[in-house]
């Protein structure tokens, strides 16, 4: 075993503290990798804080993980020592069922194995990346491309394929109209990502506080959903619409925006439920949807599409000992656009 330097939540209600972990050790097929940054994701706080149900402590959050291959199993063949590679929101899957053989993993029908806060295939608990390294079968590593940044490539793990995958899956492009609800962590990604793609992107925000960062993002316009003329002026505009906000809204308002056919798509995670009048949905065809992250095969295609593009997250790079304080901002908004620890500081 490795025992490793981290920063870890001792229980639902306390702070997250200095510990150390242990890793396995590297299997055949594993990867070793040397933590450089992990991204600060509002599931975390969501998992440590007991939201999304009971935890077993000490728990290590962080899935969106960049750094550098230091060791390979021998059966290795994908990755080598050096390699710049990440790791997101899962490290395995049953690769069995119907949708691990489509390569959507996200999706395994026996669960996928999330990268901290679930039983791995040895029976512990899995540990994220707020570590200086973790091990990982090799087929859940992706390959960072070379012109991208480790520290602003960290959130595209999870924010990054977040809002790619339904972006990629409902088609947005060219002469499609988009809305991002909420500008944070996700919705900064979904709105350059989505004016990458070619299509017409409007931001939908509590307020205008935002809107300079959004145009200069790649919004082409930008409204304030406190405002009630914001649904009037919008209603019947969008194709699709990507909510990004882990809070209630009202959706049954936020549908009314769609044009005919045009589908809401979750991929922020409240804690409570979203309830839906059935008319807005009927009158107009309309679709209530959720996506997850992405597959393996597609967060490097997002990977070598924001490489391309040159699309790496906003970021305010911190010292892990101020972990704590960003979670509080985090819940605040008081960030632009995602806190990134620099694991060098956990030594």
């Amino acid at each position: 075993m490795l025992t490793v330097n981290a920063y870890a939540a001792p229980s639902a209600t306390g702070d997250l503290v200095p510990t150390t972990i242990e890793r396995r050790d590297v299997g055949p097929r594993d990867v070793l990798i040397e933590i450089k940054y992990a991204g600060i994701c509002h599931s975390d706080i969501h998992t440590v804080r007991g939201d999304w149900g009971p935890q077993q402590y000490p728990l290590a959050p962080g899935h969106e993980i960049a750094g550098i291959v230091t060791e390979v199993g021998a059966e290795v063949t994908k990755h080598k020592v050096g390699d710049r590679v990440g790791v997101g929101c899962m490290v395995n899957s049953c690769r069995e069922c119907a949708n691990c053989k489509k390569g959507e993993e996200q999706y395994c029908l026996a669960g996928m194995t999330g990268t901290y806060g679930a039983v791995d295939r040895d029976g512990t608990i899995t540990q994220g990346g707020y570590t200086t390294h973790v091990v990982v079968t090799e087929d859940f590593v992706v390959r960072i491309p070379d012109s991208l940044d480790l520290d602003v490539a960290a959130p595209l793990l999870c924010a990054g394929i977040t809002t790619y995958s339904p972006l990629r899956h409902w088609g947005a492009g060219p002469g499609k109209k988009v809305a991002v609800v909420g500008l944070g962590g996700l919705g900064h990604m979904a709105v350059k990502q989505a004016h990458a793609m070619g299509a017409d992107v409007t931001v939908l925000s509590q307020s205008l506080k935002k809107m300079e960062d959004g145009l200069r993002l790649g919004a082409d316009a930008y409204f304030a959903t406190s405002d009630p003329a914001t649904f009037e002026a919008l209603a019947g505009t969008f194709d699709l619409i990507i909510n990004t906000v882990s809070a209630p809204i009202d959706i049954s308002a936020y549908l009314q925006l769609l044009a005919l056919d045009g589908a809401l798509v979750n991929v922020g995670a409240p804690a409570e439920p979203l309830p839906v009048n059935a008319f807005a949905l009927i009158m107009g065809r309309r679709s209530f949807a959720g996506s997850a992250i992405g597959g393996i095969r597609e967060t490097q295609e997002m990977l070598d599409f924001c490489a391309e593009h040159q699309l790496g997250a906003e970021i305010e790079v911190i010292p892990a000992d101020k972990i704590n304080e960003a979670y509080e901002r985090v819940l605040a908004s008081d960030v632009r656009y995602r806190f990134v620890i620099d694991t060098a500081t956990l030594s």
